[in-house]
């Protein structure tokens, strides 16, 4: 019974502000934000190239897209985290607790902007219209999950999560 309550003693010090000290800069929130967006794009251009290539209409191309973005989100932080040594099943979890808000905030905007911006969604994927629309929609998101990012790291959670397997 020691043993046990003296590992949960080390993970919940483990799994606080990660040396942070509740002060995150604003540059560490924009590189976890940066790793998830660049996660999102690759989904969200995958997508849209294989629904285009299918024939698809634009939810089943949005739905693909944004799964996608949420795999390889997901597959970034699992790669890092697995090359710390950490067994897949702890790295999903860490992945999973560390991406999630993130990548959902990132994809609501970005996929919102796409669709409320006129003629986004009918633009086709030669067009650079189509491609100035969706960086704008992928800036936009960037901008708004980095305060997501450094509230979540600044509380022990999210990218912090991850930080801890880096040393």
């Amino acid at each position: 019974m020691q043993h046990d309550a003296h590992t949960h003693h080390d993970h919940t010090a483990h799994s606080g502000h990660s040396g942070h000290s509740g002060k995150v800069s604003w540059s560490m929130a924009a590189k976890a934000t940066l790793h998830c967006l660049t996660g999102c794009a690759i989904g969200e251009v995958l997508g849209m190239v294989i629904g285009t290539a299918l024939g698809w209409g634009n939810v089943q191309t949005m739905i693909l897209a944004i799964v996608l973005a949420f795999f390889f989100g997901y597959a970034l932080t699992l790669r890092g985290v697995l090359t710390a040594g950490v067994d897949f099943g702890t790295a999903l979890k860490v992945a999973l607790a560390a991406d999630t808000l993130s990548i959902t905030v990132m994809e609501i905007i970005d996929n919102g902007v796409l669709a409320l911006w006129p003629g986004a969604m009918d633009a086709h994927l030669s067009e650079p219209f189509f491609w100035i629309v969706l960086a704008i929609a992928l800036a936009a998101a960037f901008v708004i999950t980095t305060p997501v990012n450094k509230w979540m790291i600044g509380r022990g959670k999210g990218h912090a999560v991850v930080h801890q397997y880096h040393h």
